[in-house]
């Protein structure tokens, strides 16, 4: 099976019923999203599927051919992190980070489909994510700074080009 996930095609070999968090984790070798609770009710796997955050541990492969899946690891690198990425970093988000990633991707898909984004709407879109460290507050605070780099980043330039 051919899952496109980051921008590049990887051939699975895995069972069609397997799922995504398993292959990411275990066969592409990317770890950001985290195995919490296996039910979705955590959001520490969350990545993101056409633009939509899904809880990879409830979602098998067979359902994705064909689809585009990001992870956090598509959002940036550590020498070039992308706005949410910088975003979080900036707001020191993260205490044991173990649920940064999907709380990053769930928002990364909100404030790509929306924006503008209300900070009430933040809220509630981070409402199935947990963090069991009790940093929402600098979360919530990384969200509406990346809401605000996202912006900015969309209205930059292309590199390249120039302003006149």
């Amino acid at each position: 099976m051919k899952l496109n996930v980051n921008g590049s095609t990887h051939e699975v070999d895995a069972d069609p019923a397997t799922p995504l968090l398993y292959v990411l984790r275990n066969d592409l070798e990317l770890n950001a999203a985290k195995f919490g609770c296996g039910l979705g009710q955590c959001g520490a796997c969350t990545v993101m599927v056409d633009g939509k955050a899904i809880f990879s541990c409830l979602t098998p492969i067979l359902l994705l051919e064909g689809r585009e899946i990001k992870t956090v690891e598509g959002l940036g690198t550590i020498d070039s992190p992308g706005p949410m990425q910088q975003a979080f970093i900036e707001e020191q988000a993260a205490q044991c980070g173990y649920c940064i990633p999907g709380m990053m991707m769930r928002a990364q898909a909100l404030l790509q489909s929306k924006p503008d984004a209300s900070d009430a709407e933040i809220q509630t879109t981070l409402e199935p994510n947990l963090c069991r460290c009790g940093t929402h507050m600098r979360i919530l605070k990384a969200v509406k700074r990346a809401r605000e780099l996202m912006k900015t980043a969309a209205m930059a330039p292309a590199s390249g080009e120039r302003k006149v």
